[in-house]
Parts: C-alpha cells; sequence; structure tokens
C-alpha cells in the first residue's frame, strides 16, 4: 500500500503520520500485538509533534484505545476510552454524535467487564441523547444499539437485582427496536433477526412468571 511509500518520509510529515495510522488498521485483524505498538508509537508521535491538533490526538487514542480491547487489556481500553468521551465531551458536548459513540463504545467495555449496573447508567443516560440527535434519532443504528443493550442489560445479567419490573421494560424497549429495525432494515437483515430472538428470550422468560 501506499503507506509503505509514506513511512519513509520524515517523522513530522502528515502523510507519514496517515500512514502509520493505516498500517495499524492492515494489522489490527491478523496480527493485533503487532497493530497495538504502531498505534502506540502513533499516539506518542501526534502528542510530541502535534501536540495542539486535539482531534488528530483524539483519532490516534481511539485506535489505541480499541486495539487494547483486541488484545485483552480491556481495563487499559476502559480508561483509555472514559479519557475521550470526556474530552469530546467537553470539545463537542455531550450531545454530539462523536460523544455519544464514545460513550457507547465506554459502555461496551463495563459490560465486557461485567459492571453491570454501571454500563445500565451510561446506557440510560445516553438514550434520550442519541433519540434527540438529529445526526441520529430513533432509527439510526446507533441508538438501536444503545436500547438493545440496555434491554439486555434489564434481562441477562441473573442476580438478585433483577425484577418483573425489569423484564416488562426490556420486553418494551426491545419491541421498540424490532419494529424500528424491521422498518428500516427489513424482516430478514441479520440484526432484525437478532433483536427478534432477544425479544422471544425475554417473553419467554416473563411467560414463566
Amino acid at each position: 500500500g501506499a503507506w509503505k511509500t509514506y513511512l519513509s518520509r520524515p517523522v513530522t510529515d502528515d502523510h507519514r503520520r496517515a500512514a502509520m495510522g493505516e498500517l495499524g488498521n492492515a494489522l489490527r485483524s491478523s496480527r493485533p500485538e503487532e497493530a497495538l505498538l504502531v498505534f502506540e508509537a502513533s499516539l506518542a508521535m501526534n502528542r510530541r509533534y502535534w501536540s495542539e491538533d486535539e482531534q488528530c490526538i483524539l483519532v490516534a487514542q481511539i485506535n489505541f484505545a480499541g486495539c487494547l480491547g483486541s488484545v485483552g487489556r480491556h481495563d487499559e481500553a476502559l480508561a483509555l476510552t472514559r479519557e475521550i468521551y470526556a474530552k469530546q465531551a467537553a470539545l463537542l458536548g455531550a450531545s454530539h454524535e462523536n460523544t455519544i459513540i464514545d460513550g457507547h463504545n465506554v459502555a461496551g467495555l463495563l459490560m465486557v467487564l461485567e459492571r453491570w449496573d454501571e454500563a445500565k447508567s451510561l446506557l440510560r443516560e445516553l438514550l434520550p441523547r442519541a433519540a434527540a440527535r438529529r445526526s441520529l434519532g430513533t432509527e439510526h443504528e446507533v441508538t438501536l444499539n444503545i436500547s438493545e443493550r440496555l434491554s439486555w442489560l434489564l434481562f441477562f445479567p441473573v442476580d438478585a437485582e433483577r425484577t418483573r419490573d425489569n423484564l416488562l421494560e426490556a420486553e418494551t424497549i426491545m419491541q421498540d427496536v424490532v419494529q424500528r429495525r424491521r422498518r428500516v432494515f427489513g424482516f430478514a437483515h441479520p440484526d432484525t433477526l437478532l433483536s427478534a430472538h432477544s425479544l422471544s428470550a425475554v417473553r419467554a422468560k416473563l411467560a414463566k412468571g
């Protein structure tokens, strides 16, 4: 790829900076440990030579955090993603699309770490912001994913806190997700089918009492 040419350029060259990200993305799926080293170097380079460019540093942080998650370093990924989320909120506002997406990433990592209550609280905070955004709205994939995760958290983690009211709320949310996915993506779309399966599971649990 072109990144091979650009990597030979001076360290402060913008094309070299872009090539570092391209190389990391190329390695990420098959050689994530190597990709992590590239993303770490890219972040260090951005902080050193482009310290005034907040958005470029954020992109480098997002790449590094995502790769930390890919190699199973979820606690570190969560700490960095929280930092990214706070920065985006400060730079762009709490209701900006990028801020909401980064908040959703924080919630996903909290779920991976089985920190259910924190994830649930954050998703409840994000959902009305996502639904109200003109760039997102109630039928945007991000909004639907936030809703689906919230429903899952109300239904799946088995603990003393889960009540019938939780299950009823999970059913209401998931029914809405299914209807919206059918309208936007069609009945046969894999995500629609998966949501419908989740809805059936919630209803089966309710039927058992």
